[in-house]
């Protein structure tokens, strides 16, 4: 016993002696530690140091710290450690366009300074659509400069018409409207839609920026068409002239539309100078979509949302029709408080029925009279429901609004809304004769004989199409009275000539 406390005390002095051999454990330095890294349990001369790497002296700016502009931070890509206190401020921030310095800018700047009343009306007007503009414009890494061109297209009215048929906030002409699928139809205009025509406007403004690249070129485009901008340049190519924005020979209209662009952006980024007054615009979306599953009257939609009917329409203005078809148009907008009151509402509403409008197909060409007729309208009302001006027929084909009777359950198509269109042809006299059907004579073939579609024979006489005529069967055709020519041109033999050079150029294709 005694022998092996004796072994256990020399097995525990040689653990020890083996513990004090030098040991050296280095650590990492820490950023800006102090150089001494070396450790070690029993420091003797067989201990070697570790040499820490050299400190990086620490950048300082030359000079004075200055403050930056909102324009500076974008185009420097500084990170914002704080979110906007408002949209305006969001919008400042995302400035990413070339400055334009130039007398125009100068006048348009005046023009908007002192019509405050005008500017108020604007800028109260966009508070409906620019969080969802610049939040598509920041998805896009757009110029947030973009969110104030409908300033310049339309006041920001997504009901404005141009004497050039365009339409719509972002002023739209319909077949470019066409091009970037906006649809244009009985029921609804997608120029006017919120969402469709700005998601139209900003793909035509970046196909616009790839093919210049440069944004006053763009937006040149925008204005007076890629053709026309492509061919000043290539015109000034030639010539050995400049190529930018303000280089380029074109029309007034659009020697002025980036100016008035730059004086808005101006007169946002720094209201005061110019005593304008901004309204509130809070940094949140001010409305959200919300689906509908059946056809709807615009004016219950807004009762259930609780809005006013001018709110409404301002947030839905494609929907220029009393009647908001589920099928082409599969969602509403409205104030985002008011969408979980529109669907309270619209789940406890007590009617299946919520359209009292839908769409009816004229089979043949007729007077707008006998539609009436048909589907038991008053003729005015129709004509004023459809807008259709007096002494003209309805072709067959077209698609009106009309009452939705109690035994219509279903609601209009999808064929229906998508492609509806209506087509008119001026009422020419005609008078009724009773005619004789030949030996092997089809409704089509008579029709033809008489200067009449085989439509309108088969609605005058109450019959089907495909039905098949007996030789001598009496049929009632109503035909058209020929205009009887001038007596000069009736002895000349040939038609008159227009009476100007200016209207014979309009009349060619």
């Amino acid at each position: 016993m005694k022998f092996l406390s004796v072994l256990c005390l020399a097995g525990s002095l040689w653990l020890a002696g083996c513990a004090n051999t030098s040991t050296t454990l280095a650590t990492t330095p820490a950023p800006g530690s102090a150089p001494e890294t070396t450790v070690s349990t029993a420091p003797t001369a067989a201990t070697v140091p570790v040499t820490a790497p050299p400190r990086l002296p620490p950048v300082i700016p030359d000079g004075p710290l200055q403050p930056i502009s909102a324009e500076q931070a974008a185009s420097m890509a500084v990170a914002q450690l704080t979110p906007p206190a408002d949209l305006w401020e969001r919008i400042r921030r995302g400035f990413a366009m070339p400055n334009l310095e130039s007398d125009l800018v100068r006048d348009r700047e005046q023009w908007y300074a002192t019509r405050p009343d005008y500017l108020q009306r604007m800028t109260d007007r966009s508070s409906k659509y620019l969080f969802h503009i610049v939040e598509e414009l920041e998805l896009r890494n757009m110029p947030t400069e973009l969110a104030l061109l409908p300033f310049i297209e339309s006041a920001f009215n997504p009901q404005a018409v141009s004497s050039a048929k365009a339409a719509g906030m972002w002023q739209f002409m319909p077949a470019t409207g066409k091009h970037f699928e906006l649809r244009q139809n009985v029921f609804r205009d997608d120029r006017r839609d919120v969402l469709a025509s700005t998601r139209a406007a900003l793909d035509y403004l970046q196909k616009l920026y790839g093919m210049f690249g440069d944004w006053h070129l763009a937006l040149a485009a925008y204005n007076w068409g890629e053709g026309s901008v492509g061919r000043a340049i290539a015109k000034n190519q030639r010539a050995g002239l400049g190529t930018a924005y303000t280089d380029l020979n074109m029309p007034a209209e659009t020697r002025y539309y980036v100016p008035k662009l730059q004086a808005v952006k101006n007169i946002i980024a720094h209201p005061a100078a110019f005593s304008a007054q901004l309204p509130d615009i809070g940094n949140h979306p001010y409305f959200q979509s919300v689906a509908i599953q059946r056809d709807i009257d615009v004016a219950l939609a807004a009762r259930l949302a609780e809005v006013r009917i001018e709110d409404f329409k301002a947030l839905n203005p494609s929907a220029h029709r009393p009647v908001i078809l589920a099928a082409g148009t599969p969602q509403i907008l409205l104030p985002w408080d008011n969408a979980a009151i529109f669907r309270q509402n619209l789940a406890s509403y007590n009617s299946t029925r919520l359209a009292s409008w839908t769409a009816w197909t004229a089979p043949t060409t007729m007077k707008p009279a006998d539609a009436a007729k048909r589907v038991g309208m008053a003729e005015s009302e129709l004509r004023s429901l459809n807008n259709i001006p007096p002494r003209m027929l309805i072709k067959a084909g077209s698609t009106l609004l009309v009452p939705r009777g109690e035994r219509v359950s279903a609601d209009v198509s999808g064929q229906v809304a998508d492609h509806a269109q209506m087509a008119l042809a001026p009422e020419v006299a005609s008078r009724r004769t009773v005619v004789t059907a030949r030996k092997g004579d089809s409704l089509g073939r008579l029709a033809k004989r008489y200067g009449v579609s085989a439509d309108s024979v088969a609605d005058w006489n109450q019959m089907h199409m495909n039905v098949a005529l007996k030789a001598g069967q009496k049929l009632v055709v109503y035909v058209p009275i020929r205009a009887k020519a001038s007596r000069s041109t009736a002895k000349s033999g040939r038609k008159a000539a227009p009476r100007s050079g200016k209207r014979a150029r309009a009349r060619r294709p």
